[in-house]
């Protein structure tokens, strides 16, 4: 096993702090982190009367 660029280390623990909702995916090949990819989530609380609010008949 190969050891892990601080660099590496220090991107993946900051997104990690600055992510609410989603997901970090850490790809790794022949033992080296070679992609980081970050989803993340929105979520906007609402009403059902903000929602029926919308609707158009």
């Amino acid at each position: 096993m190969n050891k892990v660029d601080d660099l590496k280390l220090d991107y993946i623990i900051s997104e990690l702090k600055n992510l609410d909702y989603g997901s970090l995916v850490i790809t790794v090949h022949e033992g080296e982190i070679t992609q980081i990819d970050t989803t993340e989530k929105k979520r906007f609380s609402s009403t059902k009367s903000n929602k029926l609010n919308r609707i158009k008949y």
